[in-house]
């Protein structure tokens, strides 16, 4: 159904309320009237239209609707009646602002995610979650480095730094001296929520919620913009509306009503500096795409209207001289409360997102990286698949390597359009940066550095570090930072598994792949390098080598793996012999580096020689928890197993029955690693040590029970828990067993 024009309806009122003079005055001023290269209408159509009612009709046949009105507005200022003009653009005004915001809502409320199903749209209204931002004007003091990028030291977004913060509505607030904004600068690493923000700028505004102080919001795509078209303002306006008419007139008489958002500045394949001759105040006058928006920026075309640009760091070093009148907003990602908010907007269920969120606090490399929104949606979209196949997250095979690899491969989605091969040069360098950057203690890279590197890509480099913006007057230049620390020593765990160039140039950095200098440096004196081994580990997984090839054009090699497997065997922190020849393992890392590779036979391979588990006064987090029991469940020789003073973070989870336990039993009341000892190697296992472990009297009934079942327990120790008098009676059940052959209980 055609919608309905009221514009049209004025135009005919006006015409009846004219004089017949000027009726007849209309008419000859309409019959040498043209539009945009159409023909006149005829002159006998004309004659024959002696009413008002005839004459419109004759319009719209020739014209159609919306350009009839305009032409007869056009036709009433040349016979001198702007009072009836006036009276028709008014309502067309009208009409024209309410289909826009219908638009731009039908154009940003719903949206599709990257591999959602067919037909699956999600609104920005149910997805959408408050980011942390902050707000600071450019100053002039010489050397003073601006806030342009996430936390140097790699500091997640805090809640303390939520409650300093500014809402998106609050941008074009005036400050104190009644002053307000007239550029705001919105920037923001990858995968920061940049485009989103925009979103729910866009449909707040369209919904009358937002920014109302504005009566136009047009939004301009850098992604969609050709070097070499020449534009005006007044294009870019109308191409922003899908109706034929548009009110420019009208809306360029009241530029402060105006705002226009610059989305994705970083975008832009062409130098933006023009000479100041080449400028344009007019916005009707058509110039290279590159002019008319420099124009803009500097205020030159429309100077009362409003600008909000969002881009990346690297695109801000040579504009931000240029803007007028401006602030400076950064997007700092989630809080610790809005990672859960978001996870209960992502999750169908309170129980899910509790379940998910829980679980992925528990993982502490995972949970300070979905401070980048980008990071929990794809943390959120595998755990989901995850409780689809499995319900239980402490059985998820989703290592941290395998969840980074994956947020890699959304990240570079986004610019498909580079290379394999470019891809591969650039990474092999970045990875030699991050790698060196580790060794040295460094996490801040001199603008020299990189260039020196030939990293100096910005569609690339943005993706992966912040840029830190100092001032002119300083002689550092810039600096940039990994958007985590964890991103580093991600990329710096790829530098060693990297396939080799046959001509490495300049790749090979202050240090050589020397994996066992690694490794040996991580055992002995460099804690430091811990979580970076541990990611080597996940990369040398033979589906993690596969993944990286087919998803992102990476080439790993797994030619390091036997001597990870010796540096295992030979962990000289975590081991230690006792006069009987066991052999115990004390250090928690090596089952984190063993969950990461999550290859049974490596793990098997690497545990043989190992007879028993030594842990005192640590904090299990589910995450340990899982990689213990992962562990556990492939170590054949295990026979002693000590967690004295240790304990364990708890969350249930739907299913009760652990596989591989005894039949009937229900370990839901025991923490996932003491579910993995008792229920997996149980029966081969002769000495459990449980002191200082918070058992209860829960737990009794189900020891009670595997005392029996198990007559290979030689040894319990169970001191120091609050197992109750119940507890003890229960136990003592179990000893009576006939099959319990157990010989010391303390």
């Amino acid at each position: 159904m055609a919608e309905e024009n009221h514009a049209i309806d004025v135009l005919l009122e006006a015409l009846q309320d004219l004089a017949f003079e000027d009726f007849l005055q209309f008419k000859d001023k309409l019959s040498n009237t043209s539009y945009k290269a159409r023909w006149n209408i005829p002159k006998n159509s004309l004659e024959k239209a002696s009413q008002a009612c005839a004459l419109v009709s004759c319009m719209k046949e020739h014209y159609g609707e919306d350009i009839a009105v305009e032409v007869g507005t056009d036709v009433f200022e040349e016979i001198n009646r702007r009072d009836l003009a006036d009276k028709i653009q008014e309502e067309t005004v009208k009409e024209y602002k309410q289909k826009y915001r219908a638009h731009m809502i039908k154009e940003f409320l719903q949206y599709k995610e990257v591999d959602a199903c067919l037909g699956d749209n999600l609104t920005v209204s149910s997805r959408y979650t408050n980011l942390t931002i902050v707000t600071k004007p450019w100053t002039n003091r010489k050397g003073e480095q601006e806030t342009i990028s996430a936390s140097q030291k790699h500091t997640d977004t805090s809640d303390e730094q939520a409650n300093i913060a500014v809402t998106v509505a609050q941008l074009f607030q005036s400050d104190e001296e009644g002053q307000a904004p007239r550029t705001v600068v919105l920037v923001g690493a990858a995968g920061m929520g940049k485009t989103m923000t925009v979103r729910k700028i866009m449909v707040g505004w369209a919904e009358g919620v937002l920014y109302t102080q504005f009566d136009y919001v047009f939004y301009l795509d850098c992604k969609e913009f050709s070097p070499t078209e020449e534009v005006s303002v007044v294009d870019l306006i109308s191409n922003c509306s899908p109706h034929r008419s548009t009110p420019i007139r009208k809306i360029l008489d009241s530029p402060k009503k105006i705002l226009f958002v610059i989305d994705g500045l970083d975008y832009l394949r062409f130098p933006l500096p023009q000479p100041e001759n080449d400028l344009s105040s007019n916005p009707r006058e058509k110039k290279p795409l590159e002019t008319t928006l420099m124009s803009l920026f500097k205020k030159i075309i429309l100077p009362e209207s409003s600008l909000m640009i969002t881009t990346r760091p690297t695109a801000l070093q040579n504009l931000g001289c240029y803007l007028q009148n401006k602030c400076y907003a950064e997007i700092l990602g989630f809080s610790g409360g809005a990672r859960d908010e978001y996870f209960h907007r992502f999750f169908d269920t309170d129980h899910k997102a509790d379940t998910a969120f829980k679980f992925v606090k528990g993982n502490k490399t995972i949970f300070a990286m979905c401070f980048v929104p980008i990071m929990s949606w794809t943390v959120c979209t595998l755990l989901e698949q995850e409780l689809y196949k499995n319900k239980n997250l402490t059985r998820s095979s989703k290592t941290n390597t395998g969840i980074y690899m994956f947020y890699l491969s959304r990240l570079l989605k986004c610019r498909a359009g580079e290379g394999k091969q470019d891809l591969q040069h650039f990474l092999r360098r970045l990875c030699c940066l991050a790698a060196d950057g580790m060794w040295m203690h460094k996490v801040l890279f001199e603008e020299k550095e990189i260039k020196e590197r030939g990293l100096d890509q910005p569609e690339l480099l943005s993706l992966f570090l912040n840029e830190n913006i100092l001032k002119k007057g300083t002689d550092h230049g810039n600096v940039y930072s990994f958007i985590h620390l964890h991103l580093q020593e991600f990329f710096a765990a790829m530098f060693y598994v990297l396939e080799d160039e046959k001509e490495t140039g300049g790749d090979s950095g202050t240090y050589v792949k020397d994996i066992k200098v690694l490794l040996e440096n991580c055992r002995t004196s460099r804690k430091d390098l811990l979580l970076m081994v541990t990611f080597l580990f996940g990369l040398v997984n033979g589906k993690a080598i596969e993944y990286m090839k087919q998803r992102i054009g990476c080439r790993l090699s797994p030619r390091f793996k036997e001597a990870m497997l010796r540096s295992i065997q030979t962990w000289p922190r975590g081991i230690s012999s006792t006069s009987k020849g066991t052999m115990k393992i004390k250090d928690l890392a090596v089952f984190h580096c063993l969950f990461e590779i999550y290859e049974e036979d490596f793990v098997q391979r690497a545990l043989n020689c190992f007879t028993a588990i030594d842990f005192h006064d640590m904090r299990l987090t589910q995450y340990d928890q899982m990689a213990l029991s992962f562990c556990i469940k492939h170590w054949n020789g295990l026979d002693s197993v000590t967690f004295k003073g240790c304990s364990f973070e708890h969350h249930n989870y739907e299913e009760e029955l652990i596989p591989g336990s005894a039949p009937g039993l229900n370990w839901k009341t025991w923490p996932t690693a003491q579910r993995g000892v008792m229920s997996s190697r149980f029966s081969t296992a002769l000495s459990h040590r449980l002191q200082w472990c918070s058992l209860t009297e829960d737990c009794c009934k189900d020891l009670a029970r595997l005392l029996a079942l198990h007559p290979s327990l030689d040894q319990l120790e169970l001191g120091d828990n609050k197992l109750g008098d119940n507890g003890v009676r229960l136990l003592c059940k179990g000893l009576q067993q006939p099959t319990c052959q157990l010989r010391v209980l303390r």
